[in-house]
C-alpha cells in the first residue's frame, strides 16, 4: 500500500498572491516580443505581457 501525504489547504493570501496588485493596475510588464512593425500605424511596436495575470498590451515607441 502507499504512503498517503498530507496537503495543507493554501491560505487566501497564498491563493491571491499578485493579483490584487494587477487588479488595482500595477501590474508586472515584461517584453513578450522583440519589437514588430505594424502596418496600420506605419511605426514599430512593442509587445507587453503581465509576468502575473497574463494580461497584454502594445505600444507604440
Amino acid at each position: 500500500m502507499g504512503e498517503i501525504l498530507k496537503f495543507k489547504a493554501r491560505r487566501a493570501s497564498e491563493r491571491h498572491r499578485g493579483n490584487t496588485l494587477c487588479r488595482n493596475g500595477h501590474h508586472l510588464w515584461k517584453v513578450e516580443k522583440e519589437p514588430v512593425f505594424d502596418v496600420k500605424q506605419g511605426k514599430l511596436v512593442s509587445r507587453y505581457c503581465c509576468k502575473r495575470c497574463g494580461k497584454t498590451k502594445v505600444r507604440a515607441d
